[in-house]
């Protein structure tokens, strides 16, 4: 099976980077230029994934993950983000707005590839289903 990942940045050069390295990797691959684009891309067609950019215009990364996170029928999509934002004030805003990972750029396309599958393969995981029985919660 095919995972769909959503590719949403505003540079064309980095969506068409991240596009090639996960098509290499048999991912099927949509992109979005900004917040609002990819939330009307995410409910018409719910990705496995989305690789997310903060600085972008119209509606930024930070804006688009916290409404991610509030609808119930996104919340559970993984999020990478993939941001030149690298102060440790933005890396922890991330971490506690719900990310699944934080890259910054210039990034390495083989790391992306492996935060992507173990991302995707983490919450494709039925023992994440059952944590709560494991741990008696």
């Amino acid at each position: 099976m095919a995972y769909k990942v959503l590719v949403v940045d505003d540079e064309v050069n980095i969506r068409r980077l991240v596009e090639v390295t996960l098509l290499t990797e048999g991912y099927i691959v949509d992109k979005a230029v900004d917040g609002v684009d990819a939330l009307e891309k995410i409910k018409a067609d719910k990705p496995d994934l989305i690789i997310l950019d903060v600085m972008m215009p119209r509606k930024d990364g930070f804006e688009t993950l916290k409404e991610l996170m509030e609808n119930p029928q996104t919340v559970d999509i993984p999020v990478i983000m993939l941001t030149a934002k690298a102060q440790d004030v933005d890396i922890f805003k991330g971490w506690a707005s719900g990310v699944s990972a934080y890259l910054t750029k210039p990034f390495n396309p083989k790391e992306l590839k492996t935060f992507a599958e173990r991302v995707i393969q983490g919450a494709n995981n039925p023992a994440y289903d059952t944590m709560e029985e494991i741990y008696d919660v």
